[in-house]
C-alpha cells in the first residue's frame, strides 16, 4: 500500500467547515465503501466498479465528489488511479482530537468535591447521572442547590424548572434537598427556600 503523502493539508483553526465536508463526503454508504477500498491502495474506476459490482459511471460520480471534498486524489498516472487523502483525514482527526475537553463549571475549595463533580457533570454543567454512593450523591445535590439564592422563595414549579436544567429527574433532586435539610418547604407543595 502506498502511504507516501505529498504536502499535508493544513486544517484551519476553525475546522467546522472542513469537518462538515468530511462528514458529508463519507455520509453516503457507497462513498464510504469506495474510501475503504482506496484506503487499501490506489485503484482505478474500473477496478472499483468491479470490486463493488457497480457501473463505472456511478463510481466516477462518487469519486468526483470525494476529490471535490479533497478526501481522495486522482486520477494519477497512466492507469488513472485514485487514492485516499490520508494526509487530509489525519489532519482532520488531529484537529478533532486536539481540541481541549471542556471542563464542567466546578467551583469548590474541596478537592474531593471537584473530583466528584468532574465525574458526574457534563461539560455544560448538567448532571450526567446520580452517583450510587451517598457521599458522592450529596456532593451532586449540594451542587444543584447553587441554582437557588438564599432568602428567595420559589414555587414548586420554579424549583422543578431550575432543577430540570441540571437533570430531567428534578423530583429526586428536590426530595434530596429537603431530606438533607438544605431546602425547606411549606406543607402541601407550597413555597421552597434554601435553609
Amino acid at each position: 500500500m502506498d502511504t507516501q503523502v505529498s504536502e499535508p493539508d493544513v486544517i484551519p483553526a476553525d475546522s467546522a467547515p472542513a469537518l462538515l465536508d468530511f462528514l458529508r463526503g463519507l455520509s453516503d454508504a457507497r462513498r464510504l465503501q469506495i474510501a475503504g477500498r482506496l484506503a487499501g491502495g490506489h485503484c482505478s474506476v474500473d477496478e472499483l466498479a468491479a470490486m463493488l459490482d457497480e457501473k463505472p459511471a456511478a463510481i466516477q460520480r462518487q469519486l468526483d465528489q470525494l476529490v471535490h471534498l479533497r478526501l481522495a486524489a486522482g486520477p494519477e498516472g497512466e492507469a488513472q488511479t485514485y487514492r485516499l487523502r490520508l494526509d487530509r483525514i489525519h489532519a482532520l482527526a488531529g484537529q478533532v482530537l486536539a481540541r481541549p475537553r471542556a471542563e464542567p463549571p466546578v467551583e469548590s475549595a474541596d478537592e474531593y468535591e471537584r473530583k466528584v463533580l468532574r465525574e458526574f457533570l457534563r461539560p455544560d454543567g448538567a448532571i450526567r447521572e446520580f452517583p450510587a454512593q451517598e457521599k458522592k450523591f450529596q456532593v451532586v445535590v449540594r451542587y444543584a442547590l447553587r441554582a437557588f439564592e438564599a432568602g428567595q422563595r420559589y414555587t414548586e414549579k420554579e424549583v422543578n424548572e431550575r432543577l430540570k436544567r441540571l437533570n430531567r429527574d428534578s423530583a429526586t433532586l428536590r426530595r434530596a434537598m429537603v431530606e438533607y435539610g438544605w431546602m425547606q418547604r411549606e406543607g402541601g407543595g407550597g413555597a421552597y427556600w434554601r435553609s
